[in-house]
Formats: C-alpha cells, sequence, structure tokens
C-alpha cells in the first residue's frame, strides 16, 4: 500500500505559516549539512522567514568567507 498523495499549497494563516517555517527550517538546515558532508561539498542555504527575517546556513565556514551576503 502507497501512501496518499499531499497537495502542497500556500499555508494561509500567518501565526501558523511562520511555525510550520520554524519547525521546518531544522529539518532543511540538517539534510543540507548531511548533503555537505556526504558528498564533500560547499553548500549554502538562504533562507527569508514570512516575517522577512533572514537565516542562513553554509557546509563549511571557508565558503561564507568567500562569499560574504552583503
Amino acid at each position: 500500500m502507497g501512501r496518499v498523495k499531499l497537495q502542497i499549497k500556500r499555508i494561509e494563516n500567518i501565526t501558523n505559516r511562520q511555525v510550520t517555517f520554524s519547525k521546518r527550517r531544522n529539518g532543511l538546515i540538517k539534510k543540507a549539512y548531511e548533503l555537505a558532508i556526504l558528498c564533500d561539498i560547499d553548500i549554502a542555504l538562504i533562507m527569508f522567514s514570512p516575517s522577512g527575517r533572514l537565516s542562513h546556513f553554509s557546509g563549511k565556514r571557508r565558503f561564507v568567507d568567500r562569499h560574504e551576503i552583503s
């Protein structure tokens, strides 16, 4: 038996959208970190929250130093 395919759509409630972003951000950062380690690659992740706050992640420190965000 397979899973039911979920429809991806925008969360209309602003509070729920912010909570979902906050919860899922750490999972996305973890996946990016794992990909950087497994494939020995430089990776950068730039995200803006629904409220407009910047979040960023880089797999290796030298990547951020090399490509400084202005």
